[in-house]
């Protein structure tokens, strides 16, 4: 009987296949690197994009603080072409919040309170949140009717709190019992308030809903105040503005006494000196946002706080 004679290996067919996987691993390890580079490369170009925004933010704060620099200047928008980048500057008068602290210092519950409810809380949750406000900051550890002090913290084992003086900063807010249910009715209650300003609300740069809380009227009553402000086009910062340079002369349009309605008339001033100076640099895709808040920005300023925010 005859065999068929035995099959034999090819080594060439062997090394072809071999060569095959090399090439393709080769490919992989390339596509690998150079997804690596490329990446390297999107963190420098963001980095130094990063850094151009923030000098282009620096210039702006620089523009904004000149004393003789106008709000609505259009030296305070800038665009570089050729060095890649521009600012946008806002100069914002920080009196046209209500400043926390003054409030609370005054006892002028009836404030925060009314506020509250009127956001949408009810009267209870408004009136303790209020008694804790001012738990936080004053100097003993006597707790209000509806407020809380050292032991309710502690029971919550949050150990030192209240800190028992005025707030250094906008955010301590959150940390007072309560505020959370504030939050919730009304996320954008930074926008309302300050720990800046001389202390009382400036008629001239508050905005129409916080003057209606303030002269316990309703807006479209207090909105008079910002129109005649803005002056015959309805426009802030042109050259027919006419800005109160008497309180009183606000509240009469208001309709308030201040012999009759002291409570009322203290929350109000004219000119307050505490400036918010924005400045947005942008270059490429990245964004950097710088803000000071100085006080007598036209005289002798003093910088009261500088933060930094990266903007998406």
């Amino acid at each position: 009987m005859n065999h068929p004679p035995p099959r034999t290996r090819h080594p060439g067919g062997l090394a072809l296949v071999a060569v095959l996987w090399l090439i393709a691993v080769l490919g992989m390890a390339t596509m690998i690197a150079l997804r690596v580079i490329s990446f390297d490369m999107e963190i420098a170009t963001a980095k130094v994009h990063g850094s151009r925004a923030r000098q282009f933010a620096e210039m702006g704060i620089a523009v904004g603080s000149n004393p003789v620099v106008k709000r609505a200047d259009p030296i305070l928008h800038l665009a570089d072409e050729a060095a890649g980048g521009n600012f946008d500057v806002r100069i914002i008068s920080e009196g046209g919040r209500f400043n926390i602290n003054a409030i609370i210092l005054r006892d002028d519950k009836a404030l925060l309170r009314d506020m509250f409810v009127s956001w949408g809380l009810e009267l209870d949750a408004a009136q303790a949140i209020t008694d804790g406000l001012a738990d936080w900051i004053d100097a003993d550890d006597d707790e209000s009717l509806n407020g809380a002090e050292k032991d309710w913290y502690e029971e919550q084992g949050r150990l030192n709190q209240p800190f028992n003086r005025p707030f250094y900063h906008i955010d301590e807010v959150r940390l007072v019992r309560g505020m959370e249910l504030v939050e919730a009715v009304r996320p954008d209650w930074r926008n309302w308030f300050t720990i800046w300003s001389g202390g009382s609300l400036d008629l001239n740069e508050a905005p129409a809903e916080l003057i209606a809380a303030a002269a316990d009227v309703t807006v479209e009553q207090a909105a008079i105040i910002p129109q005649t402000v803005c002056g015959e086009d309805g426009v802030r910062d042109t050259d027919d503005d006419i800005p109160f340079t008497d309180v009183n002369a606000a509240l009469d349009l208001l309709g308030i006494d201040p012999q009759t309605r002291p409570d009322l008339a203290q929350r109000f001033t004219v000119n307050d000196t505490t400036t918010r100076i924005e400045s947005t640099g942008t270059a490429g895709s990245a964004k950097r946002r710088i803000s000071v808040i100085v006080r007598n920005r036209t005289g002798k300023p003093a910088l009261l706080e500088r933060f930094e925010e990266i903007i998406p």
